[in-house]
């Protein structure tokens, strides 16, 4: 699948009905993913043009992992598959909205917790700490052998 060039006019990237994403100078767009059912927000992570397609041609969300450099299926290696209910993009087109059914242990997280967001920023007497709010579904040390 190829995505046309990101059109100049203004009104057609903003009403139009062509879907023309706007990668970054690295050729990566930002996907915000909530869960279909109740929206809990569940990572944030980017795409590129070919894990974009798969998305779309599969049903099955994948993305570009930025630390590892390379096209990753999200939950091949967990079984927590992202499932695609609906991809939404934003008025500029250079971000998507992906909805998503987490199969497995309904977890997203590497660190085997639902969300990547588990953590709350918390400040006393002017300090920030984090707060755990959520414990893992699953071990990871036992899923993740590389």
């Amino acid at each position: 699948m190829q995505f046309p060039s990101p059109s100049t006019d203004k009104a057609a990237l903003e009403e139009g009905a062509a879907f023309t994403p706007r990668f970054d100078a690295a050729g990566l767009i930002t996907a915000v993913v909530t869960d279909a059912h109740d929206g809990m927000l569940l990572m944030v992570a980017h795409m590129n043009a070919q894990a974009l397609a798969l998305s779309l041609e599969t049903g099955i969300a994948h993305y570009w992992s930025r630390s590892r450099n390379q096209l990753w299926k999200k939950g091949e290696t967990s079984g927590n598959l992202q499932k695609i209910v609906e991809l939404r993009t934003d008025c500029d087109q250079d971000a998507v909205w992906i909805r998503v059914e987490v199969a497995g242990h309904d977890a997203t997280c590497h660190t085997g917790r639902r969300s990547c967001f588990y953590r709350r920023a918390e400040t006393t007497a002017g300090t920030v700490r984090l707060v755990t709010e959520a414990e893992p579904k699953f071990d990871p040390g036992t899923v993740y052998t590389n």
